[in-house]
């Protein structure tokens, strides 16, 4: 479990440097931003874990999130670069991309079949992934923007 564990945070780390190049920080920033995301991510992959906490990707999508909102509050007058610069490029690897293809593949399958049965099938797929999908993005948003509010002293005086 180590070893996933490591890979999971590996990956989320560069996905996080390729999503901060995206948006031409400094370079001290992309360090915080692999460190953030790679801790953010290793939370929610650990908290899913059947032997730990057993959650479902909703909560810990949230709990993650709120984990890189105070680290990227936390880290941000240290490199002294707004936390957001830290904040969005470490979410984007958590972003459940496979449940929004799937919205819309499921969405395809309904305009394509039309027995009944297919359609419901189908239909059931993008109303389940769908609002899946949706309620990991609105966890996330919640869990990320709260600390920036809570820790209004830290944030804002980051670039001070």
């Amino acid at each position: 479990m180590i070893e996933k564990f490591i890979e999971d945070a590996l990956f989320a780390a560069i996905a996080a440097i390729g999503f901060s190049a995206i948006s031409n920080p400094p370079r001290n920033a992309y360090i915080y931003c692999a460190l953030i995301a790679a801790i953010g991510h290793s939370t929610r992959f650990f908290l899913m874990q059947p032997d730990v906490g057993a959650m479902s990707i909703v909560p810990a999508s949230t709990i993650a999130a709120l984990v890189v909102g105070v680290l990227a509050v936390l880290l941000s007058p240290k490199a002294k670069i707004p936390a957001e610069a830290f904040l969005f490029p470490s979410l984007l690897p958590m972003i459940p991309g496979i449940y929004a293809y799937k919205t819309f593949g499921g969405l395809v399958m309904c305009l394509i079949h039309r027995s009944e049965g297919d359609f419901m099938h189908y239909f059931y797929l993008f109303a389940d992934n769908g609002l899946t999908c949706l309620f990991i993005i609105l966890g996330m948003v919640a869990g990320a923007v709260i600390p920036i509010f809570l820790l209004k002293h830290i944030s804002f005086r980051a670039t001070r």
